[in-house]
């Protein structure tokens, strides 16, 4: 049950502008892309920014299975990874929700949720907080890009109160009108 007393988080189409704070979203539409292969394959290029830090490392290629979130959601924790960027790329078209803060020491005024459109893709920047993966309706699979090699790369810290997201926030984000 919602403590209704706890906030609410704002619930954002996921935009590449919107987004750009904490990384880049992955998604075709506005990609630059060119015909390769002869003509008969079409490259979507450069559609995300791999950091694997200045200490070096090597890429990770995983498949994350996300089993499905009910709202209202409770959002109790964020993590981040110091050493490299992570990307997620959904497997599925199912609309999944993403929270983020700046990196840095974490600013809890500077939360943001956002949903994608279920064929959009996230990569987490380097050092910027995320929530894990939050998946809505259906378990859903992401191919995952991160960072593997020496050093700790994961940093978990729970929140100072309790943040939700609520089905009238995503219902708002994805233009349905706010039950009143």
């Amino acid at each position: 049950m919602r403590d209704t007393a706890a906030p609410a988080l704002k619930i954002e189409r996921l935009t590449r502008e919107a987004f750009a704070p904490f990384g880049d979203v992955i998604e075709l539409a506005g990609a630059r892309h060119f015909a390769i292969n002869g003509g008969t394959t079409e490259r979507f290029h450069d559609l995300a920014t791999v950091d694997l830090g200045p200490e070096g490392g090597r890429t990770l290629v995983n498949v994350f299975r996300g089993q499905p979130r009910q709202l209202p959601y409770e959002v109790k924790m964020l993590e981040r990874h110091p050493l490299g960027s992570q990307a997620f790329i959904p497997l599925k078209t199912t609309p999944y929700l993403v929270v983020v803060a700046p990196a840095g020491e974490l600013d809890v005024r500077r939360i943001r949720a956002f949903v994608s459109d279920g064929w959009q893709g996230v990569n987490y920047a380097r050092g910027v907080w995320h929530h894990p993966l939050l998946a809505l309706h259906e378990v859903s699979d992401f191919i995952v890009v991160d960072r593997g090699g020496d050093g700790h790369n994961c940093d978990e810290l729970d929140l100072p109160s309790t943040y939700w997201l609520t089905q009238a926030e995503l219902g708002a984000a994805q233009g349905r009108p706010k039950a009143a």
